[in-house]
């Protein structure tokens, strides 16, 4: 076999994942699969199990599916399509390379992936979880999956990319973008997922990473980092997530008087019922409510042409692959 009729090296992104249809039934499948990994939940098996199972999905599948509903697309769940439009961005800035994509809870699973490239005589594959920051509860999820399911490939992964110049750069252009054509808010607002604080006193590094990250791309806009207010959304359940709350942030902006928000998500990859729902109506109601005006939501670097430039620079760098 000569070179040029060799396997080529293979690209797999991989996102969180989304339920396959905006249903009760749907959403119960995914988020079943979702929070009965131990790197989500880490309650002990036999007092998790049984709530999850008959409490918390019976309750929350419906109201979440409503949720989905509400921002769902023609082509399917918004993280679904953005993440796919991605592959196909990053695969044209990589002729040589297999770019592919995967979700580690749903469909296109991570495990199937990985088979389908080693059936297809794929034997190197990199690895590139789209979280620009690492976090035992995501990053590391993806490892116990190549670790399980890699076996007969020559799988690297990258574990994060938080300070990347491209990647800062690009989040930074897509905000001054929208001040140009918009005006400044009266407030940046970057918002992170949050996770418990536990695991950060446990020594996940997601905390510091997420600060750092904010740095960049202030650094990259050529701003002070002090212009920018750093939050985190999307807690659950009932025990201490890293603070500050990205909803009580603006509930207080909203009383302090501040009339207009910018608001960035900067961790996300793509967008998603996190960014689409839960800040652009959920969030921002909380805000107006408050007696803010406008919560002005600049999308996710998505399939942007940016964005794809700074993955694909990624993928074909030699540092940080392990």
């Amino acid at each position: 076999m000569t070179e040029s009729d060799s396997p080529p090296k293979a690209l797999l992104l991989v996102n969180l994942g989304t339920p396959a249809a905006p249903t009760a039934k749907e959403v119960r499948r995914y988020l079943a699969q979702f929070l009965h990994d131990h790197r989500v939940v880490q309650m002990t098996r036999w007092l998790w199990c049984p709530l999850l199972h008959f409490v918390i999905l019976p309750l929350r599948s419906p109201k979440v599916a409503h949720k989905y509903a509400a921002v769902w697309l023609p082509g399917g769940s918004p993280l679904a399509v953005h993440t796919a439009a991605l592959a196909e961005a990053v695969q044209a800035r990589l002729p040589e390379w297999q770019v592919t994509h995967a979700m580690r809870y749903g469909e296109p699973s991570l495990a199937s992936a990985l088979a389908r490239l080693k059936s297809e005589g794929v034997r190197e594959v990199r690895v590139l979880p789209l979280y620009p920051q690492y976090s035992t509860t995501t990053t590391a999820a993806v490892a116990d999956v190549i670790e399980a399911h890699g076996k007969g490939l020559a799988v690297t992964m990258l574990s994060e990319y938080h300070r990347d110049p491209g990647w800062a750069r690009a989040v930074a252009t897509s905000i001054r973008d929208h001040w140009d054509a918009n005006g400044r808010g009266e407030r940046l607002l970057l918002s992170f997922h949050g996770i418990p604080q536990r695991l950060v006193d446990a020594g996940d590094p997601y905390a510091a990473q997420c600060e750092a990250s904010t740095q960049a791309i202030a650094e990259a806009l050529g701003i002070a980092r002090e212009e920018i207010l750093l939050t985190f959304q999307s807690r659950f359940g009932r025990e201490q997530w890293l603070q500050p709350y990205t909803q009580a942030t603006l509930e207080q902006l909203g009383r302090d008087g501040v009339h207009a928000v910018d608001v960035v998500c900067p961790g996300f990859a793509v967008d998603c019922l996190e960014t689409l729902e839960e800040i652009t109506i959920e969030n921002a109601k909380a805000f107006r409510d408050a007696g803010g005006q406008a919560l002005r939501y600049i999308p996710c670097l998505n399939a942007g042409a940016a964005h794809a430039d700074a993955l694909a620079a990624l993928a074909t760098r030699e540092e940080g692959w392990t």
